[in-house]
């Protein structure tokens, strides 16, 4: 008798391993299967990020060029902007909704705007301001360096950047940033004025692309996005009324 309940009693302990085997893989696979909190950081390469970041920019900026008025381009991109405000506050207010966006918060999220607003809000911002504010071909130039100058800089600095001068901020990166910056002057400024002031544009596009890299280097605690194009608005426009270009 007492064999029988011993091996009742040893019977049930392997039944109760094999039960606690099981519930600990279905566990496993839920928590596998559960959306993770994004995690990267301003040092991870987000391609996807990136990518989106300066296509939309270009896009934003060419359809001004080209086929928006002032007066348009102020009203679609303030819809815009309020439309991106908008989804940004429901996203931050409903997170357990949010983590079901894998695809978004993997690509295009970092770890610090899970819970807070992303760099999109002043990106579209200082579109608007910028747009808003200075003449067309200023906020151009400015709008492109911003779309492509800092993401470019960025996927340099953090694939090819050993020499650091700053925080996150390197030489190959800073250079990047600087022949962005030229190119995207020197094309706006020849393609809206003659071939007349091609020489004082070269200089216009040298110097501020410099000055800009020099200042996005600074290890500012406010968002580039926001930043970039406001202080190459307003050095272009002081560089353009030096050089006698007119706006």
């Amino acid at each position: 008798m007492e064999t029988l309940a011993r091996q009742k009693d040893e019977n049930k302990e392997v039944d109760n391993i094999i039960e606690l085997n099981k519930l600990t893989d279905i566990a496993q696979e839920h928590s596998a299967e559960e959306p993770k909190e994004p995690t990267a950081t301003r040092k991870d390469l987000q391609l996807g990020r990136r990518l989106f970041h300066g296509g939309s920019g270009f896009l934003i900026g060419s359809c001004y060029w080209m086929f928006f008025t002032h007066q348009r381009a102020v009203y679609l991109l303030g819809l815009v902007t309020c439309l991106l405000y908008l989804l940004e506050q429901i996203r931050i207010s409903y997170p357990e909704s949010a983590k079901k966006l894998t695809i978004i918060n993997k690509y295009f999220l970092r770890g610090e705007e899970y819970l807070k607003e992303s760099s999109a809000i002043p990106y579209a911002i200082a579109l608007l301001l910028t747009i808003i504010t200075f003449p067309q071909p200023v906020a151009l130039v400015a709008i492109y360096t911003l779309a492509l100058g800092d993401p470019l800089s960025a996927i340099i600095g953090i694939r090819f950047g050993k020499h650091h001068i700053v925080n996150h901020k390197s030489i190959e990166g800073s250079i990047a940033f600087f022949i962005s910056c030229f190119v995207c002057c020197f094309v706006v400024l020849l393609a809206t004025f003659s071939y007349d002031y091609a020489g004082k544009i070269l200089g216009v596009s040298f110097v501020l692309a410099f000055f800009a890299s020099l200042f996005e280097m600074l290890p500012l605690k406010l968002d580039d996005n926001l930043t970039i194009p406001l202080f190459v608005s307003v050095f272009l426009w002081i560089m353009c009324g030096f050089a006698e270009l007119p706006l």
